[in-house]
């Protein structure tokens, strides 16, 4: 019987054996599945005085051939490579808005700036203004296309992102589950393979989208965490993630944060971005947050720097009519900083461009630690700056080239610093460039409006004996406050109008301005020394001659539309020229106005590049402990087919047992019965 017994044993064994092979080799293409073997032990041997008699062989177990440290370092790995892969993709999406070329918009900018040329060369020529305009019209229009497709990256990023996170949430509900399941099977002492193989896939499914760590408990559920603190499974109970607006700031979705509901509860906690890791989702946030918030910004801030430059130096030149002239875009609204959510003042904070040449592609968060301390942080670097009083604080965002106003009415030009009324732990997010592109409009399309001759004109004296030359005239301020006064003729006396410098020879030479706009003359001040070359500066406006003059020698600056001067004005370039000088002015972060563009599709760029590299380098890792990890788990068809014939031959051998243990004892049974 106990050869019988030892045959039996041996044959369901075998049977087991090739079952699980079988088994490795049905799942061979199934994602997560852990290769297993049956682990075999001999049954203790039967004592007898000639010694111990084996028993056969028994099943210890069915082993799953796995690494934990592999399992989860392939995992960290794939959601690194997950979230570097996403983030790729999104930013050559951005910067394809920056993108170069005849159809770009920097060919734009260029195209509008070049166009004054022709305005210089033939100030009359009303098809040369025109070109002008309509180049303005295309860099507007691009500048919105710009934003507009800015507008459709982040819908497409947010519904990524709400997409990411319901699969997460299912997922972790899942894994809720079968941590259940595994807890109940683990009551009869052995592993539940497939189970384990289940919740091992799901987490990493889950760190796709969100980077996990895990702790496993003495029943065998594990404990997920992200952002290294916050339970999203723990035992058989699952928490919710959502995406929203940061729990400080109401941003209408120009930022965003994860947000985490632990389970039976409807609290909200906001999660630190800088710990979430990998994952789909986390690199989305990221990218959203500061990848395209500073593609926004830098579009916002060549649309404001470009409309606020040109805009200001139409305004201190003559159309054709003889009139100052206006903006040649549309007033770009800043808008208001946004006020913290826990804030407990009702203040009101406005934005207005004070220099375009200093504003910098960033938003800030303004602290109040009292209502006239605090500090401002910029976010594009993370930089902090503190103010001890509210005259601080408009010193440092005049120094960004932001001028913050009470902004309880537009227009209101009242300083926020005067109106007052922050308290103690108040909060502003100082947004102002995130739309600025999206408001980008020509306001000119008549060609005459176009203001290219210089709004005062000069005159050297009739009698003068020196050699004094003019070199240059142009208006530096308000024209509509500084103009020389008018000439009237039909006045008694007539009134000559304008402003007359005489100058005095000697060492050193000396000059001094006389108001021609009233009889006699009023002395403008004290005299001042002449230098050739030297610009003479007044009040909104300044003259450069050269030469060498003589005492009683004039030069009379007066109103370009002064009736004595004729139509000179509309021959006249001078402001032409002054925009067309603005291609080379300084004004974003150093760069020139044409070279504005190229900056920011420099820092897009880089970025990208950045990125491209990273996921590279990601997914060679990733993929180097996924092929260790399949090494040690994946099945591998040959050694199974091998496994296969050697468990055939053994199930075939035991069966040879059985037979002959048969044939023994029948014949011990006829034996005894003669």
């Amino acid at each position: 019987m106990s050869l019988l017994n030892v045959g039996a044993r041996a044959l369901q064994i075998n049977q087991t054996a090739i079952q699980t092979a079988g088994h490795n080799i049905a799942n061979v293409n199934t994602a997560g599945y852990s290769r297993q073997t049956v682990a075999l032990g001999t049954v203790p041997g039967q004592y007898t005085t000639d010694g111990y008699i084996g028993n056969g062989v028994d099943v210890q177990g069915i082993l799953r051939n796995h690494s934990e440290l592999l399992t989860r370092q392939a995992s960290a790995a794939a959601s690194v490579q997950a979230g570097d892969g996403v983030r790729m993709d999104r930013l050559k999406q951005l910067q394809d808005v920056f993108t170069g070329g005849a159809t770009g918009l920097g060919a734009a900018i260029n195209d509008m700036m070049n166009a004054f040329s022709d305005v210089v060369n033939a100030p009359t020529d009303l098809t040369a203004r025109g070109v002008v305009l309509t180049r303005m019209d295309e860099t507007a229009k691009r500048l919105r296309d710009a934003s507009s497709r800015t507008d459709e990256i982040a819908a497409t990023v947010e519904n990524q992102m709400q997409g990411g996170i319901n699969v997460v949430n299912n997922l972790a509900t899942k894994v809720a589950n079968v941590n259940q399941q595994i807890a109940l099977a683990r009551g009869n002492g052995q592993q539940p393979n497939d189970l384990l193989d289940q919740r091992d896939q799901l987490i990493r499914d889950i760190n796709q989208y969100v980077q996990t760590s895990q702790v496993e408990a003495d029943d065998g559920s594990v404990t997920l965490f992200v952002a290294n603190s916050q339970p999203l499974v723990m035992g058989n109970r699952a928490a919710t993630l959502s995406v929203g607006d940061p729990q400080n700031f109401n941003t209408n979705g120009a930022q965003k944060k994860l947000l985490f509901t632990p389970a039976g509860s409807t609290d909200k906690i906001e999660l630190n971005e800088a710990v979430l890791g990998g994952g789909e989702v986390s690199a989305l946030m990221r990218f959203q947050n500061t990848d395209l918030a500073e593609g926004r910004n830098l579009l916002g801030r060549l649309a404001v720097g470009i409309s606020e430059t040109l805009n200001l130096q139409n305004r201190q030149g003559l159309n054709l009519d003889g009139k100052l002239g206006e903006n040649l875009f549309t007033s770009i609204n800043l808008g208001q900083a946004v006020p913290g959510n826990r804030n407990t003042s009702s203040a009101v904070m406005g934005m207005e461009v004070a220099d375009a040449s200093k504003l910098q592609a960033s938003s800030y968060v303004l602290n109040f630690s009292t209502g006239s301390s605090g500090t401002v942080t910029r976010q594009s670097d993370g930089k902090v700056f503190s103010f001890a009083d509210m005259t601080e604080l408009d010193t440092l965002m005049l120094g960004q080239g932001l001028r913050l106003t009470n902004g309880a009415a537009a227009p209101d030009t009242t300083l926020f610093s005067d109106a007052g009324g922050a308290a103690d732990g108040d909060q502003f997010l100082i947004n102002p460039l995130q739309n600025a592109a999206s408001q980008m409009q020509a306001a000119q399309f008549s060609p005459r409006s176009l203001a290219a001759a210089n709004p005062i004109n000069a005159a050297m004296g009739a009698g003068n004996d020196g050699s004094l030359q003019l070199v240059s005239l142009k208006a530096t301020g308000n024209p509509a406050l500084v103009l020389p006064p008018n000439s009237d003729s039909t006045s008694t006396p007539p009134v000559p109008g304008g402003i007359e410098l005489r100058f005095s020879a000697g060492s050193p030479i000396t000059y001094q301005a006389f108001n021609r706009g009233v009889v006699p003359a009023e002395a403008l001040g004290d005299p001042a020394t002449y230098t050739p070359g030297q610009p003479v500066k007044m009040n909104g406006w300044e003259i450069t001659l050269n030469g060498v003059p003589k005492t009683g020698d004039t030069v009379v600056v007066g109103n370009a539309a002064d009736p004595k001067f004729g139509d000179i004005y509309q021959r006249d370039a001078g402001n032409a020229s002054a925009l067309l000088n603005l291609r080379d002015a300084k004004i974003f972060d150093g760069g020139t106005l044409t070279d504005g563009f190229s900056g920011a599709m420099a820092q897009i760029g880089t970025r990208t590049q950045s990125a491209t590299f990273a996921a590279k380098l990601s997914s060679t890792i990733a993929s180097n402990l996924e092929n260790e990890r399949a090494a040690v788990s994946g099945v591998n068809l040959d050694e199974e087919a091998a496994r296969l014939i050697q468990f055939q031959q053994s199930y075939q051998a035991s069966a040879k047992m059985i037979q002959i243990a048969q044939n023994i004892f029948d014949n011990l049974i006829q034996a005894v019965g003669r």
